[in-house]
């Protein structure tokens, strides 16, 4: 099959292809979007472990005296409460309070951060961090260094200890470690987007299909698969994490988007503080919200969603849950409807259809 002229692609692009992959345009990557299937792929995620070829994430680095400062006042999350080789979500905000992209922040040391981003928004990212860089601190664009293999699942541990002298036992949620893997450097982070264990690990992209190749068959005997975006979609979702694009964007905040826990007003100034605060005040109007479909029907991203029978939201994403085996979302509501209990109506094919607003996490897995 042809490469598609124009579109990105990962160092582990051929071999997708000669794997049989139904590939995509995600973002303005050619990624793929399934293997074996969708559910197969996730159930096999949620019982075993899969592999993702995350690579088209972005990363950025910031380095110099102020890193830290630098870091603390473009994201919301508190940077002086990470300690060395700790990693928390955290949200690039415009001045109006609005998302520029969800990231994940990395304190390497005092004067290093490692920053992963949305594929889509990298470049943009950069620009915005660099605006604002006022600071003994130097933003580098880190993208092409890195490929990013994402391991998922119960038996994560297992595969990939079979191919690093690192203990990954000790390293904790959302912590990570430089070492070795398959014998290149390694960044091996413990966090994941699938609501399940697992490792990222950072490598450079000329050794990423070798990797590849080593993780699949230190995997077989774990049922291991490869995995594409459409179960990493649905993952997330059950899990209730964050889709740029869809659950946030530039016109929503972290407080409306069930975010608040990532947002430090105490730690002092950062871009989108004031506008935060000021809505914090003045209470929230609208809020996300799980919803599970009690009709015939799935509900869609961007279906408008009714509450006694007027226009009240819409749907931000949705699908049906193959470890639940309902039809779940998740969508914008009024706050005061914003409450499990709530019976809501999604438009699906022009007709009303009924749910109502659940609990989330749809899924939390047992530790």
């Amino acid at each position: 099959m042809s490469d598609p002229a124009g579109l990105k692609k990962t160092s582990l692009n051929e071999l997708h292809r000669a794997s049989g992959a139904k590939m995509v345009d995600f973002g303005g990557w050619d990624m793929p979007v399934q293997y074996s299937g969708l559910v197969d792929e996730h159930q096999t995620v949620r019982r075993a472990v899969g592999l993702f070829d995350v690579s088209h994430m972005g990363e950025i680095e910031i380095h110099g005296p102020e890193a830290a400062k630098l870091t603390d006042y473009v994201t919301t999350n508190s940077v002086a409460k990470l300690k060395t080789g700790q990693a928390h979500y955290s949200g690039l905000l415009y001045e109006h309070g609005g998302f520029v992209d969800d990231i994940l922040v990395h304190k390497v040391a005092d004067d290093h951060y490692f920053i992963c981003v949305n594929a889509s928004n990298q470049e943009k990212d950069f620009e915005h961090i660099q605006a604002f860089n006022r600071f003994s601190a130097t933003v580098e664009f880190a993208g092409d260094r890195y490929a990013q293999l994402a391991i998922q699942g119960p038996r994560a541990l297992e595969t990939l200890q079979k191919l690093t002298p690192v203990d990954l036992a000790p390293i904790k949620y959302y912590w990570f470690t430089d070492g070795v893997v398959s014998g290149t450097p390694a960044r091996i982070a413990r966090t994941g987007y699938t609501g399940e264990d697992g490792f990222e690990i950072y490598i450079d992209p000329l050794e990423a299909p070798r990797i590849w190749n080593e993780i699949i068959d230190a995997g077989a005997e774990f049922g291991i698969k490869p995995c594409g975006l459409g179960a990493r979609n649905t993952l997330r979702l059950e899990s209730k994490m964050a889709l740029y694009g869809h659950e946030i964007h530039a016109s929503i905040s972290p407080l409306e988007a069930d975010l608040g826990w990532i947002v430090k007003l105490e730690k002092g100034e950062f871009i989108g503080r004031d506008s935060l605060a000021k809505q914090k005040d003045r209470g929230l109007t609208r809020k996300l919200a799980g919803f599970e479909m009690t009709g015939r029907g799935i509900g869609r991203d961007g279906y408008e969603v009714l509450v006694d029978g007027a226009s009240a939201g819409w749907v931000t994403s949705g699908s049906p849950s193959p470890t639940l085996n309902r039809n779940i979302g998740l969508c914008y509501l009024p706050i005061d409807r914003a409450k499990a209990g709530q019976k809501i109506q999604v438009i699906v094919r022009n007709q009303p259809v009924d749910a109502v607003v659940v609990d989330t996490p749809f899924y939390k897995r047992s530790k």
